[in-house]
């Protein structure tokens, strides 16, 4: 008990600045995708000024042995303000009983866990009731410990897709949340855009076609127009914010990609020419193949909606041949989980999952470090351990390029200069 004590003060006073100089054997390169060896990197207060050399004289020496140095991870796709029960049962129960105040206590916690497996930078993309702007502005203030968000307030989608939360219950259970994302039409649709933005969101997120988890819609379909999608991204992009598509099925992909978005989040189905056209244009593919393993894990014990039985067993089943077909035509490709759909803190798993997908372990740990930092539009300040960015730097033991799982069993945090975690 006194440990954990200790452990919660330890993570919640920031340490006195200073020169502090951390070692390893090894230093990962994102740029290249390899490794450095020794590895240096030196931090004075919250940014990196020296990487590799001698340390300084009146540095402070973290010398963390046999381990490997990487930039802080990224999650492109997370939902930190829930989580998924075990039982889908459970999960109704507790959407009638929680209250948002409850919701965001309880996602202090998340961001806890997430921040301690090593991501000190998260993308969300979906949450209710503005808690994700709650979650972000008090981890910036230093209220709570978590990684940096950029967040996207209510996902955007037409009416009884996979973006409405009362899709497939009863009409009357359920009253409209003050924050919605359902918009219909090319004009409602834009003043959504808008009206996300006032309330603090830093992407758009927009459901294009069904999803697995939402009842009541088919897992490949298309849900908005050409036109619909075409003011979505142009009202978004005048506003200088990026777009995250939800997207399993190609039909509503390949709209979303002709309209401009920045992201496709899932791809399950994507067919060829959709990733042709995703490569020509430029946009990412955030696999998620963690999120597919969560819901496999309630499948396996019985504990999926009967609904979503049929579309999982249909995504699991194409998901795996259309990353391949990405990775053959080099579409570029972001870190990203889906956090939420199953256990906070378990992140790192996606890395071993893209490399069975057949991504080599270097290409893998850039698509959670730079190539997420260029998604999200924050590589200037984080994505690489380079002079002049953000000290927001992990270790893992031993050689992660050998053994990709080396990435779960995360031994050094800092973010922005201050530890959270160390041997």
């Amino acid at each position: 008990m006194k440990r954990l004590l200790a452990l919660a003060f330890f993570v919640a006073a920031p340490a006195a600045a200073q020169t502090v100089a951390v070692k390893a054997a090894r230093l990962y390169d994102p740029r290249t995708g390899t490794l450095v060896t020794p590895g240096l990197v030196v931090v004075d207060k919250d940014k990196i000024v020296q990487v590799g050399g001698a340390a300084p004289a009146q540095a402070q020496i973290i010398d963390l042995g046999d381990a490997t140095l990487l930039p802080g991870f990224i999650d492109a796709h997370t939902h930190v303000s829930h989580e998924a029960g075990p039982d889908w049962r459970q999960d109704f129960v507790d959407e009638f009983q929680r209250s948002p105040a409850e919701d965001a206590l309880r996602a202090t916690e998340y961001t806890k866990r997430t921040l301690l497996a090593g991501f000190t930078t998260v993308r969300d993309v979906g949450a209710g009731d503005l808690v994700d702007v709650a979650l972000r502005n008090a981890i910036a203030a230093g209220k709570i410990v978590g990684p940096r968000m950029l967040v996207s307030t209510a996902a955007i989608g037409t009416t009884g897709g996979h973006c409405d939360g009362s899709n497939g219950i009863r009409p009357g259970v359920l009253a409209r949340p003050a924050v919605d994302g359902v918009a219909d039409g090319a004009e409602a649709i834009r003043a959504k855009v808008r009206e996300v933005i006032k309330n603090g969101a830093d992407v758009v997120k927009v459901c294009a076609t069904g999803g697995v988890l939402s009842m009541s819609d088919e897992v490949d379909s298309a849900q908005l127009t050409q036109p619909e999608l075409d003011a979505l991204v142009d009202e978004a992009h005048a506003r200088k914010r990026k777009v995250a598509a939800h997207a399993h099925g190609t039909e509503g992909a390949r709209r979303a990609v002709v309209a401009g978005v920045d992201s496709i989040e899932h791809g399950s189905f994507l067919d060829e020419a959709t990733l042709q056209l995703m490569k020509k244009k430029g946009t990412y593919l955030v696999p998620t193949a963690l999120a597919l393993q969560g819901v496999k894990e309630r499948y396996d014990k019985g504990n999926l909606h009967p609904d979503a039985i049929p579309k999982y067993l249909a995504a699991s089943k194409s998901h795996a041949q259309a990353m391949k077909r990405a990775l053959a035509l080099g579409v570029k490709i972001a870190f990203g989980t889906d956090a939420g759909v199953y256990p906070h803190g378990r992140n790192a798993e996606e890395f071993h999952l893209l490399v069975e997908l057949g991504m080599k372990p270097g290409d893998a740990l850039r698509a959670g470090t730079l190539s997420a930092a260029q998604l999200l539009g924050v590589d200037n300040r984080v994505g690489t351990l380079e002079p002049g960015k953000l000290a927001d730097i992990v270790a893992v033991p031993g050689d992660p390029l050998r053994d990709i799982r080396a990435t779960e069993h995360v031994l050094f945090v800092m973010k922005e200069g201050q530890i959270y975690k160390r041997p």
